[in-house]
Order: C-alpha cells, then structure tokens, then sequence
C-alpha cells in the first residue's frame, strides 16, 4: 500500500502543538517527575531538570519533528528514507515505546482506579494509610485481580481512540481537556499553601542544595526529559510526518516545551510539598501521587468534588499519552507496508497484554529482585530503567550522529526553514547536536552503567 495512504495529518499549529503537548503532558509530568525531583534532591534538581529542557530538550525536539515531517514516516523509516544504510536506529527507537506503553497502561489503570473509586464516594479509602501498596500488590491475599481489571480498561480505552484515528482521537480532547487540567492544579496548589507544615516541601521543592548536586541528577533529569517530552522513542518523529510544511518547527517545539515544563514544574509543586505536609514516609517512591494527594483531597472542602474531577483529568491526560505511544508502534507496523493498520493494532495489543501484565504481576507473583535494576518496581521498574536510562539515551546519541555526521546538520535545519519558515535557534541548535548533545549524552549512558552495576552510588 501506499506509504501515506492511512496517514493523518493535523489541522495546523495550534493542532500539532495540542497533540504533541497532550503526548508530552501526562503521567511523565504528573506521576514521574514529582517522584523523580524527591529522589534527586528537590530543588536542585527542579533547576538542572529546566536547564536541560530548554537547551538539550528543545534541541532533540526540533530535529526528531524535522526528521518526521521531511521523510513523511514514523521512526522506523525514517532514517532508511535518508540513509539506507541506518534504518536500523528507527528500528531500536521503535522498540522504546513498545516496552513503555504496557507498563504505562498499567499506571493510567491505577489513575483510572482513582478516579473510580473517588467518584463512588471513596476518597477516605484512597487516604487510608497503605492503601496504595495493598491495592498494587493484592494485599494479605495476593490477589491481582483488581489491578489487572484497571488496567485492561485504560488499556481498552486506549485502543478504542487510536482506531478512532489521530486528529479524532487526540486533537479534540487536547483542545478542551488540557487547560482544565492545568486549572485545576494551579486551584490545587493554591489550597495547598493554607495547609499547615506546607512551607518545609516548599523550600525543599524552591531551594537548590547544591550539595545534592551529583552525576545522578543528571541521569535523573535527561531520562525525566525524554519521558515528559516524549523523545527518543518515535513520538514526535510520527507526529512529525503529520505536520504540514506551513507550520513552523521551531515555534512549534518552543510550545511544547514550555507547555510541557511548565506543567511538570505545577504538578511537582503541588504533590511535592503535600507529601511533607502530610508527613508520606514514601516521598521518593512511584507512589508519590496515588498516596499525597488522597489526604489533600479529603481534608479540602469540597474534596468529594474535586478529586474525581481531578482523576478524570489527569486520566485524559494520561489516556492522550499513552495513545501518542500506541500511535507509534501501530505507526512502525503501518510503515512496513506489508501490513494494514488494523492488523498493526492487533499485534500492538497483543504486546500490550503480554507485557502489561508481566508489570502488574511484578507487584505479586512475578517480583523481581534486582533493586539496581527494578528499584523496586518489579518488571514495571525494570522496563523503566532500562527505557529511560540506556534505551532512549542510545538513540538520541545515535540520532545525534546521524543528523551530524552522517546525513549533515543542513538536512534539518533547511527543513525547519522550509516554506519561508524562520531558525532563530539555528546556530544553537548546529552547536547542540553535533558536539555538547552527544557528549552529555555518552557521559549520561557510563553513569547509568555504573549506577546499574553498582560501580557508583549518587545517593
């Protein structure tokens, strides 16, 4: 079949700027970075973490949108459209959202539960103490029942907007759902401030000790960039080859990237000093989210309201995200030409359930025990880690090379300017991706090694 045959294409730049937000924004701003910015010391993190986004971030963004949007393919073609010889880095980008989009599916399921189980009155159990660990691991019985039902349901529901088609199924609900959802974590935080023993997190959240500043702040803040801003894995490579040449690349990037700081920044600011408030012995663990906020919420008046409201946005949010990754892999399928779409959406749900489940079972009978590896998350960690830390740090160094020495820097910058489009950025951008981008990124891939191996301890 044709190459573009069942390719979309969005509206415009307010169209791809939504879609590509809605894929940035979601459970990497939301769950992950909060976490993260606890883990790695608080505020010097915070500042490292908006350093590199708007350099290093903004940089790869622009050449994987360009890479998309002059080659019309997702990843998996798109480097053998330019080069033959290297069609095999799409393929390893490729594999990055089909590890992650199982195990994201498992954590839009515990959102999913959330929301549920505050709509139906039950906030004070969502509050109770430990609730969050019962929940993931089945509890005194092991039974896994309940958080493998939430799951398949994201899981469906993912499924479901993909079939429905890009612009459809991600333009639509961007355009309505994620201002309210920024709305009501800024009305979130603001409350939180008249809690007492809120000013602790603040300042640990605000303040950047330098002394916290290590090799492993770094490794934390680069793998929360890929992850928040959807890059390294084909995302935007995709969304790219459904940009029309009108649009500017650059202003487009710009967007994304404010938006999507912008947002981490909100939602650390409000699950974070929460967690000091409430005094959460498990401040640093993936489970900061699911257990601060349940006490915020139960103590706010109104909360009963607010906190399915809040769920069933940040559900949207997560549910837009994890199809920008469905959308990837069932693009890679597409791209093969030998297969239709709606054969590629079988074989993505096959992996999806195959993988999904080693990760809700990795809480239960399938635990692992490998904490430099799993950080006690079981194959759900596992697959993160090896993602977020080796993964997309190979793919961005070796599409680095690629457009610096392989295919020439002028391939992209002259797409980027394309139909009479300014680079303002350009200069910065040539310096980023042929020399400091990939030195970092080489610098990053043996403080993960050593970090994993046990060679090097940051904490």
């Amino acid at each position: 079949m044709p190459e573009n045959e069942e390719r979309a294409s969005f509206s415009g730049k307010v169209g791809f700027v939504l879609a590509a937000s809605a894929s940035a924004v979601g459970l990497g701003n939301l769950w992950r970075f909060p976490y993260l910015t606890s883990h790695y010391g608080g505020g010097i993190f915070v500042i490292v973490y908006i350093i590199l986004a708007v350099t290093f971030g903004f940089s790869l963004l622009i050449a994987e949108t360009a890479l998309g949007r002059k080659t019309g393919k997702s990843c998996i073609s798109a480097f053998g459209e330019l080069c033959s010889k290297y069609k095999w880095i799409g393929v390893l980008a490729a594999l990055v959202p089909i590890l992650i989009v199982p195990y994201y599916c498992v954590i839009g399921g515990w959102v999913t539960k959330w929301f549920a189980e505050s709509a139906m009155g039950g906030l004070s159990t969502l509050a109770s103490s430990g609730y969050w660990v019962s929940f993931v691991t089945g509890g005194e019985t092991g039974d896994m029942s309940d958080p493998t039902a939430w799951f398949l349901i994201f899981a469906l529901l993912c499924v479901v907007c993909v079939a429905v088609g890009v612009e459809r199924g991600i333009e639509r609900l961007s355009k309505i759902l994620m201002p309210l959802l920024l709305f009501m974590i800024i009305g979130i935080t603001i409350y939180e401030f008249t809690l007492p023993n809120i000013w602790d997190g603040v300042v640990f959240y605000l303040n950047p000790d330098i002394s916290k500043l290590n090799a492993g702040t770094f490794m934390g803040a680069i793998s929360q960039i890929f992850y928040s801003m959807s890059l390294a894995m084909g995302i935007m490579i995709t969304y790219g080859s459904y940009m029309k040449k009108s649009v500017s690349i650059e202003k487009s990037a710009r967007n994304v990237g404010v938006i999507d700081t912008g947002v981490a920044f909100l939602a650390g600011l409000m699950i974070i000093p929460a967690a000091f408030a409430y005094d959460h012995p498990d401040a640093q663990s993936i489970g900061l989210m699911f257990t601060a906020l349940p006490d915020v919420f139960a103590t706010m008046p109104g909360g009963e309201i607010v906190a399915p409201v809040f769920y069933l946005l940040v559900l949207f949010a997560a549910m837009t995200s994890a199809v920008s990754l469905l959308e990837t892999v069932v693009s890679v399928f597409v791209d093969l030409k030998a297969i239709k779409r709606k054969k590629s959406i079988l074989i993505s749900i096959a992996l999806i359930l195959v993988l999904g489940m080693m990760s809700v079972l990795g809480f239960g009978p399938l635990a692992t025990d490998i904490p430099l590896l799993d950080g006690g998350a079981g194959w759900l960690g596992i697959f993160d880690t090896i993602t977020n830390n080796f993964m997309m740090p190979i793919v961005a160094l070796l599409t680095c090379i690629f457009i610096g020495y392989v295919i020439k820097v002028t391939v992209i910058t002259d797409e980027v300017k394309a139909d009479g489009n300014a680079f303002v950025s350009e200069r910065l951008f040539e310096v980023m991706i042929k020399y400091i981008c990939p030195v970092f990124l080489a610098l990053m891939l043996i403080v993960a090694v050593t970090i994993t191996f046990g060679i090097y301890s940051p904490y």
